[in-house]
C-alpha cells in the first residue's frame, strides 16, 4: 500500500494486532526505496518472563494442524495479504517481480504436514520433549526428566527470499518460541502479510500471540541494546550478512546466544566423465546453470566456482561456453537478465583478461551472465550470474579449495559423492548433493551441518539423584 505521500507503509503485526503507522521513514539497502513503519514500541515486543510462553501446553499435534492450515491459505490466488505484497516487495528487493511470484507460489509447499514432521522427527528422538517432561533413569538408577522448553527468538530474517520467513515462522512455531522477527529492508512486507493469514484463522491461537514482526534498521543501538539481552531474548537466529552477524555479536554473552545461518558459498564438481559426450556436455551446463541461477545467485546456495576435471583447454572451452549460454535463460527462480554485475566487478575481470593469456571470459557484462574461465580461483567472490570454471586436474585435488563457508556441492559424476564425501565434509563442507538439485532438499536434512530445532530448544533437566559421588565430606578411609 502507499500512503499520500507516495512512500510504501510497511505495518508491524505484534502478537494478533496489525499496526499501521507512517512514523518512521526508511530506505531499502538493494534498490534505495523509501518507506514508512509505524513507531517501535519497545514495551510491546518484549514479553515479561514472569510470563509463561503461550504455546507452552499446546499440544504439538495442534500446531501443526494450524499451520498446515495456514499453508492452504496463503496459496497465491485466494490471498488478498500476499497479492498485494507482490508489487510492495518488487519495489524494494532486486529479485524480478517474476521471480517473487513463483516464490510465493511455492509457499504452501513450505507448510506440509509431512515437511513439517520430518523436521520435527530428525531433530528429535523423542518429539515428546516438546509437549511435556520426558523420565528417564541413568545406568545409576538416578532418574530426570527432560523437557525442550519454549526458547524466546530473536529471528534476523533474510532479505534475498521474500518466502524464506514461513520457514522461521515454522520453526519457531515448532518449537513453541516467543517469536520476534525483525524483517529485512528488501522485504518489509511478506513476513506480516503471512501473520495476517495466520490470524484469520484465529487472532486469539497461541501460534499467533507468540509472534511478532517489525523493522527497524540493523546497527540501531537505541532499539538493539535493549532488545539484545538476556532478561528479554535468549537465543537470537540470523540469516543476515557478514556485517549484521558482527553487529550482533557484540551484544553476545552469558545467557544470550546466537544461531547464525551465515552467508555460505556453493560449490560444482565436475569430472571428466562430462566429455563423453556432446549430450553429457549440454546435460551437466544446464544443470550447473540452473544451480547457479537460483535467486539470481543470491541464495546461499547458488554454485559460484565449477571445479573441472580437465587439462585440455578446448574441452574446458566447450563447457564453458554451454554453460554461459545456459545462464542466459529464464527460470522457476531466476531471470534470464539479472542486475549487473557491480562496476568494480567488472574492472577486475577485465584486467585480469587483459594481464593474464589464461584468463578467458564468455558472454557479455549485460546481465544474461558470464563465466570465467581460469586455472586458479579468482580472488572475488561471483555473483550476478558470474561462475568461475577452474581447470583442475584431479577432483580429488579440487578439495582443498573446501572449507567451513562451502554449502552445499554439486558433484557430476552422481557415483563420486560417495568416493569424496568425507574429505569433503573433513574440509568442512556441509552437503553434497547432485549438481542440477541444489534448490532441492530432502525433508528433514540437516540445515547448515546442524539439525536447528533442537539447537533453538531450552534443554530443561529435573534431576532426582540418589546415588552420586557428591562434594560432601569424605568418609576417614578416603581421606
Amino acid at each position: 500500500m502507499s500512503t499520500a505521500t507516495g512512500y510504501l507503509s510497511a505495518p508491524f503485526f505484534v502478537r494478533g494486532e496489525l499496526i499501521q503507522g507512517d512514523d518512521n521513514v526508511h530506505r531499502s539497502r538493494d534498490l534505495g526505496t523509501d518507506f514508512r513503519t509505524p513507531a517501535l514500541e519497545l514495551d510491546a515486543i518484549v514479553v515479561s518472563r514472569a510470563q509463561l510462553p503461550p504455546l507452552l501446553d499446546t499440544p504439538l499435534t495442534e500446531i501443526v494442524d494450524f499451520l498446515v492450515e495456514a499453508g492452504e491459505r496463503l496459496a497465491l490466488d485466494k490471498n488478498p495479504h500476499m497479492q498485494r505484497c507482490l508489487d510492495l516487495v518488487a519495489a524494494t528487493n532486486p529479485l524480478p517481480r517474476r521471480v517473487v511470484e513463483n516464490l510465493y507460489r511455492s509457499a504452501p509447499h513450505l507448510l506440509t504436514r509431512a515437511g513439517l514432521m520430518a523436521q520435527i522427527e530428525s531433530n528429535f528422538h523423542n518429539p515428546a520433549v516438546l509437549d511435556g517432561w520426558i523420565a528417564h533413569t541413568d545406568p545409576a538408577g538416578n532418574d530426570v526428566a527432560i523437557r525442550a522448553f519454549p526458547p524466546r527468538m530473536v529471528h534476523m530474517l533474510a532479505g534475498n527470499a521474500p518466502a524464506g520467513c514461513i520457514a522461521s515462522i515454522a520453526q519457531g512455531a515448532m518449537t513453541k518460541a516467543i517469536n520476534l522477527f525483525k524483517m529485512p529492508s528488501s522485504d518489509p512486507f511478506t513476513t506480516v502479510a503471512v501473520l495476517q493469514t495466520m490470524a484469520e484463522i484465529d487472532p486469539k491461537h497461541p501460534v499467533v500471540q507468540s509472534m511478532s514482526a517489525v523493522y527497524w534498521q540493523g546497527g540501531d543501538e537505541s532499539i538493539e541494546r535493549t532488545i539484545y539481552r538476556p532478561q528479554y531474548f535468549d537465543r537470537i537466529v540470523a540469516w543476515g550478512g557478514g556485517p549484521a552477524i558482527n553487529n550482533v555479536i557484540k551484544y553476545l554473552g552469558p545467557g544470550l546466544q546466537l544461531l547464525s545461518f551465515d552467508p555460505k558459498s556453493s560449490i560444482s564438481m565436475v569430472g571428466q566423465e562430462v566429455f563423453e559426450s556432446p549430450d553429457a556436455v549440454a546435460d551437466v551446463a544446464e544443470r550447473v546453470a540452473a544451480d547457479t541461477t537460483v535467486f539470481n545467485q543470491e541464495a546461499c546456495l547458488a554454485s559460484r566456482f565449477v571445479f573441472l576435471e580437465t587439462d585440455d583447454r578446448d574441452q574446458a572451452r566447450t563447457f564453458c561456453a554451454a554453460l554461459a549460454d545456459r545462464l542466459a535463460v529464464d527460470r522457476v527462480f531466476g531471470s534470464a537478465v539479472a542486475p549487473l554485475p557491480p562496476p568494480d566487478v567488472r574492472d577486475e575481470i577485465e584486467v585480469m583478461q587483459a594481464m593474464d593469456d589464461e584468463i578467458e571470459v564468455f558472454g557479455r557484462f549485460d546481465g544474461r551472465g558470464i563465466v570465467v574461465l581460469s586455472e586458479q580461483p579468482v580472488d572475488f567472490h561471483p555473483s550476478n550470474k558470474i561462475s568461475n570454471v577452474v581447470m583442475v586436474s584431479s577432483i580429488d585435488g579440487a578439495t582443498r579449495y573446501v572449507n567451513l563457508a562451502t554449502q552445499t556441492i554439486g558433484m557430476y559424476p552422481y557415483q563420486r559423492k560417495a568416493e569424496l564425501r568425507d574429505r569433503l565434509a573433513g574440509a568442512g563442507a556441509q552437503r553434497i548433493c547432485r549438481v542440477g538439485t541444489a534448490n532441492s532438499h530432502v525433508e528433514g536434512s540437516p540445515h547448515d551441518a546442524m539439525y536447528p530445532l533442537s539447537r533453538l530448544v531450552h534443554w530443561m533437566a529435573d534431576d532426582d539423584i540418589y546415588v552420586a559421588e557428591s562434594n560432601s565430606a569424605l568418609p576417614a578411609d578416603r581421606k
